[in-house]
């Protein structure tokens, strides 16, 4: 998953907690936020009762020959009530009670105040209905909500246009630095315009590290092609002596056996170096790719080169490719080492009357399987079939070089050909070739 879409889902997940917390603690909020506001509305009503009652008396409100007196106003929402006291009785609180008024009984929230009036100790009460709160508090969360929805939507829009904003270099540093690149040789050095100094720093740690890679791959790349060039030259001088030293009737049987093992080991040494040669030359870009070839026409070249290794296991070799399928813009001798090298060893570890089948499908796009019934690959050795002078036990008993696959890579990367490997041991193997379309 990508950093962006991390950090996006980070922020849409946080605000869908706000929201859910929200949505449970609004209902206590409001409801708290509710009563104290109608707690102070009856403190204001009560101070400003006791205000009137102090300058014009309470006989305003108990009439005369009563002891008690209530007010209440259209739909029994708020009431007021007074009554006379007991000296002692002292009272001064707000809380819900239930108050039946004309068959009705309303829960109401209600003050309770007790004060004195000319020696004379009264109850005063102002009550307001609970269900007036509920009225007004279920809007009022509605509103919280919507605010709170809208509130939510517009930073999640900020945040998505924020972290667009501050990982845009992040994006550039991965496309222009890492992905499109052939790899070790990545061009010239562009710095990515950004203002976060953590960036700017990877952007040049990127470069100062590509530099070191490119570097010592060119370096490994001289190194090879270089070496190979010199060792040809005293290996075919040694050649040429050990042909002249046969020819002369003078050397004893046993030193002929010596300098044949001699030439033995010098051709093997001069494999190795052509083969070395052959990769540092493809990796060079040192070839054309202006062939023009049919690609059954190939693979016919191909076994007509190496049939007539097929009976030493009695192989059978079947080649199921159209006719038409030509391929374009590549170089035919590196093509034909290419399968050659795949039918190789197919031939080479295969088993006593296996076979060996080279497929083509193409339709959207070319696809070459090169199917063997042989010994297969190990889970373990896969990763490292394509790894230069990596020898398994296979490679071992079949005296290989261990570079036949390598030069395979090489090949194909030089093509931009995708190589995809599927075998079981004891099975079989299958190397599944994707040509791009522009070779087809």
């Amino acid at each position: 998953m990508k950093l962006k879409t991390k950090l996006t889902l980070f922020n849409a997940i946080s605000k869908l907690v706000i929201v859910v917390l929200f949505v449970l603690l609004v209902p206590v909020l409001i409801k708290w936020i509710s009563h104290n506001y109608v707690d102070n509305n009856l403190i204001k009503q009560k101070n400003k009762f006791l205000q009137i009652v102090k300058t014009q008396g309470i006989k305003n409100y108990i009439p005369d020959g009563e002891k008690y007196g209530s007010y209440y106003l259209p739909v029994k929402e708020e009431y007021l009530t007074i009554e006379e006291a007991v000296p002692q009785y002292f009272l001064d609180t707000i809380k819900n009670e239930k108050r039946l008024v004309e068959r009705d009984t309303i829960e109401y929230r209600i003050l309770s105040h007790t004060f004195k009036i000319n020696g004379q100790n009264y109850l005063l009460e102002i009550g307001k209905s609970v269900s007036t709160l509920d009225e007004t508090s279920t809007p009022l969360q509605n509103i919280a909500f919507a605010v709170l929805v809208g509130m939510i939507l517009l930073t999640i829009l900020a945040d998505l246009f924020y972290t667009n904003r501050v990982l845009k270099p992040l994006g550039l540093i991965i496309k222009t630095k890492l992905i499109g690149h052939k790899f070790p040789n990545f061009g010239s050095y562009e710095e990515v315009k950004t203002s976060t100094s953590d960036f700017q720093y990877l952007d040049i740690s990127i470069h100062q590290m590509i530099e070191t890679i490119e570097a010592t791959f060119q370096k490994e790349r001289e190194f090879i092609s270089n070496a190979s060039h010199e060792l040809m030259t005293p290996i075919s001088i040694l050649q040429s002596k050990i042909e002249n030293m046969f020819e002369r009737d003078d050397i004893a049987d046993d030193t002929k056996l010596r300098l044949l093992e001699m030439q033995k080991i010098l051709n093997r040494l001069k494999s190795i170096t052509k083969t070395l040669l052959l990769i540092s030359q493809i990796e060079n870009e040192q070839f054309l790719k202006e062939d023009k070839i049919s690609l059954q026409e190939l693979l016919q070249e191909v076994y007509d080169e190496i049939s007539i290794r097929l009976p030493e296991k009695n192989l059978t070799f079947d080649i199921v490719i159209p006719q038409d399928i030509i391929l374009v813009n590549v170089n035919k001798f590196l093509i034909f080492n290419l399968f050659f090298n795949l039918v190789n060893n197919a031939i080479k570890y295969n088993k006593e009357d296996g076979e060996i089948i080279i497929a083509a499908e193409n339709e959207n796009t070319l696809v070459v399987n090169i199917t063997d019934t042989g010994i297969g690959i190990s889970a373990d050795a896969m990763p490292f079939i394509f790894n230069r002078f990596k020898k398994f036990r296979q490679s071992m008993q079949q005296d290989s070089f261990g570079l036949g696959l390598p030069i395979v890579k090489s090949i194909a990367a030089f093509h931009h050909i995708t190589i995809e490997v599927d075998s079981v041991q004891g099975v079989g193997s299958n190397f599944k070739l994707t040509f791009p379309k522009e070779l087809i």
